[in-house]
């Protein structure tokens, strides 16, 4: 129960940052860490494959999506400055964070009254919680339309994103001023 707890504080905890984070940069680590709480939280319901899909999928590959949307949202804008070395203060509190999520670990696992396999079944057998035929079957019979529908948010995001991203100039604009002549003080005036 005090696992569950730890991973609830630090489930809520780096929700909050996710929001209130003043950088898009830091959200998307807030986020990482959100995922990899989510994880252990499967693991400690012997939810083997859904930890490594979540790993996998999410912190894998969805994040690495945010973090592209973030580059080419700030594309048009000024160079970045280069601050000043902030990785050797980040080392205490990974530290701190690291040794929490393994001092969680270790009491949730220790206050497990009956091995897994009582409770559960053996990991990877059929009809079980967590296995992969009961989360297939769950999510392809059970859950299809909203499975469906986050993969349409998912498109109209990408090409949200895109279109933001896109010039400033309007398309008629441009060839407007594509066929504006370009003042040369030694020579006539030519097209482009």
């Amino acid at each position: 129960m005090i696992g569950f707890g730890l991973l609830a504080i630090a489930l809520v905890a780096s929700a909050i940052f996710v929001v209130t984070a003043k950088k898009p940069v830091y959200s998307v680590v807030g986020l990482l860490v959100n995922f990899i709480a989510l994880a252990i939280t499967y693991l400690t319901l012997h939810a083997e494959f859904l930890a490594v899909m979540q790993i996998v999928v999410y912190s894998g590959a969805i994040l690495i999506l945010f973090v592209f949307v973030i580059a080419l949202l700030s594309s048009g804008v000024k160079p970045f400055a280069q601050g000043p070395d902030k990785a050797p203060r980040i080392l205490v509190p990974a530290l701190v964070c690291g040794t929490v999520g393994v001092v969680a670990v270790i009491i949730a696992s220790m206050q497990t009254r009956f091995a897994p396999e009582a409770i559960y079944g053996l990991v990877g057998q059929a009809d079980v919680f967590g296995s992969v035929s009961d989360f297939g079957s769950a999510l392809f019979h059970h859950h299809l339309l909203p499975f469906e529908v986050t993969a349409f948010v998912l498109m109209v995001a990408i090409i949200g994103v895109v279109l933001l991203a896109g010039d400033d100039v309007p398309p008629q604009r441009r060839r407007k001023r594509a066929r504006e002549p370009i003042a040369r003080p030694d020579r006539e005036p030519i097209a482009r």
